[in-house]
């Protein structure tokens, strides 16, 4: 059962940007921590961004400075700004939302319980 949407994926040139959202509404537990992640054709998923409850955040490192996490409390919706996109941010994004914990592991996908069906960016040179 899916219970987080993303949106807003599309395909852009290198240089652009891009806001995906995520709608939380479908999450039932006690929100403490919520994060972007991604994964490329072949590789891995990886955490991009992490935002806990308190306003702490984290960011992998190929996004920091690009990318900034929010989230809209009032439409309980969680957004991913990206800027100055490159070739290498190409992937499916997915949200994911879990209980409250340690900072130090919000860009684990193991902290995650509930996670969205992804949105894709494709960034073309």
């Amino acid at each position: 059962q899916v219970q987080l949407v993303e949106s807003g994926g599309d395909s852009v040139q290198t240089g652009g940007s891009l806001r995906l959202s995520c709608d939380l509404s479908g999450y039932r537990l006690i929100l403490g921590r919520m994060a972007w992640f991604r994964q490329g054709q072949g590789k891995e998923r990886e955490g991009v961004a992490g935002l806990r409850l308190d306003g702490e955040t984290r960011y992998a490192d190929s996004v920091k400075g690009r990318f900034t996490i929010s989230r809209d409390k009032e439409q309980n919706i969680l957004h991913l700004q990206m800027n100055d996109l490159n070739t290498e941010d190409t992937a499916m994004y997915y949200c994911a939302a879990g209980p409250f914990g340690f900072i130090d592991r919000i860009l684990d996908a193991q902290e995650y319980e509930q996670w969205g069906q992804g949105t894709q960016v494709t960034v073309s040179s």
